[in-house]
């Protein structure tokens, strides 16, 4: 009902605007096929193709409507739309499944108009705090499918959201105002797709070996209203430093894994119930340039969060904890064209307990290398991520061709290590090389 509500309103909107205005139309079509080719068995991993149309219509009024549908398909059933738990969707937010290998989606719909200095940007859209490469601190209003685990660009991946979005400048304060009532959260990849999950971090520790186990689909809350996620942000310059201050009122985006174990003269069950927790997060970032350096960070603290216990039978597999989340990053210009992007992610658990299947403080390091050659058609990158706490990372090497501004071409991989109890190394049979083209017209 929210989304017929707001697509009506949307359409009168526009409707509206365009009553005795001029109008302009732009027009964009992106075709994008990428193969990918598993190293270890030569077999196809992935090959997928996808198409996404854009509409922008500018009216005299200063009123803008953005339109932007995608059909994804890809052949291979393990890595396909279809592999990952739909649930998680709100029905207004969820992709339509044509088949097990075709969606159809609408990305974003919305309008953006300015009264009294204030701009209003309403409708589906996605909405990016926080700039970190690779891994996400304060990127978290908009969730995430994890359908290919991190390895699909952040725009591609980020499940755009139903959005009321207010911004207002107050002297050198600008203010922006999120309300979302949208109820969708990460689309996780199904139990033996490609990028399931298997590492204990995130799949709750074996049961006894003759134990049945049930896990029940996640319980998503669904009062429009009363579950909304509801946010504020305030940026602001000061002595060089660019600011901001956030703070996001939001379920938590990683459904809650619960575990109740019973026990007859026959049986040994294990039921896994996935719920949704509240939380609050407050955070911040901050950046300065110093000549050819940039040193910027980000911070949040959850007030809420759930961990794995190495045991089932403990605080029914699960504790919770405030959460201490950062980056901090060093950038360089340096000479030849080459840029240079060092980040430490740090993770405390305030609350630690003996149980808990991680370590109180989880470390990782990134590392971005890139280049560009015959007059920035020709980039070359190189981004590597590790975990010091479990000893695995990935590697990703890229190269990619502009052969004119409709028309790039890219070869990369997409290499894991470490073991398989780690978020990278469960992931180590899955190295692959990817041949990727897009063309925009």
């Amino acid at each position: 009902m929210i989304r017929t509500f707001i697509c009506c309103f949307l359409i009168y909107s526009s409707l509206l605007a365009y009553q005795g205005q001029a109008l302009e139309l732009d027009y964009s079509t992106t075709i994008q096929t990428r193969w990918g080719i598993n190293t270890r068995n030569g077999s196809t991993q992935s090959l997928n193709f996808r198409i996404q149309p854009e509409l922008v219509f500018h009216f005299d009024n200063d009123i803008r409507l953005t339109a932007i549908a995608r059909a994804h398909s890809d052949i291979i059933d393990k890595i396909a739309p279809g592999s990952v738990i739909r649930e998680s969707y709100n029905p207004a937010s969820k992709p339509l499944l044509i088949t097990h290998k075709l969606e159809l989606e609408l990305r974003e719909l919305y309008v953006e108009t300015e009264w009294d200095n204030t701009w209003f940007t309403v409708g589906k859209q996605q909405v990016v705090w926080g700039k970190a490469d690779g891994l996400k601190v304060l990127d978290i209003v908009n969730p995430q499918s994890f359908r290919e685990f991190i390895l699909e660009d952040f725009d591609d991946s980020r499940i755009p959201l139903w959005t009321v979005k207010v911004e207002r400048s107050f002297g050198p304060i600008d203010v922006e105002f999120l309300w979302l009532p949208d109820q969708t959260y990460h689309a996780l990849p199904e139990s033996g797709s490609t990028f399931g999950f298997t590492s204990s971090r995130v799949v709750p520790s074996r049961p006894p070996a003759d134990a049945s186990v049930d896990l029940l689909l996640p319980k998503r809350p669904d009062r429009i209203i009363r579950d909304s996620d509801a946010g504020i942000r305030l940026t602001s310059f000061w002595k060089g430093w660019d600011l901001t201050f956030n703070y996001l009122y939001q379920y938590d985006n990683f459904p809650v894994l619960k575990q109740k174990l019973s026990q007859t003269t026959n049986n040994i069950a294990v039921t896994i119930t996935q719920l949704y927790k509240r939380t609050h997060v407050i955070g911040t970032t901050l950046s300065n340039a110093f000549g050819d350096w940039v040193i910027r960070g980000e911070i949040a603290w959850f007030s809420n969060r759930h961990f794995l216990t190495r045991s089932p039978l403990s605080h029914q597999g699960v504790i919770s904890s405030p959460e201490l989340l950062y980056v901090v990053g060093l950038d360089w210009s340096a000479p030849y064209d080459i840029f240079a992007s060092a980040q430490l992610f740090q993770s405390w658990v305030i609350k630690p307990k003996n149980s808990m299947n991680r370590d109180r403080l989880d470390n990782t390091l990134s590392l971005l290398l890139s280049r560009q050659f015959l007059n920035d058609t020709l980039s070359i990158e190189l981004l590597v991520l590790g975990n010091i706490n479990d000893g695995d990372g990935m590697i990703r090497p890229n190269i990619e061709y502009l052969y004119n501004d409709d028309l790039k071409v890219w070869l990369g991989a997409d290499l894991f290590y470490g073991d398989s109890k780690g978020l990278f190394g469960e992931f180590k049979s899955n190295d692959r090389v990817v041949i990727g083209m897009e063309w925009v017209f």
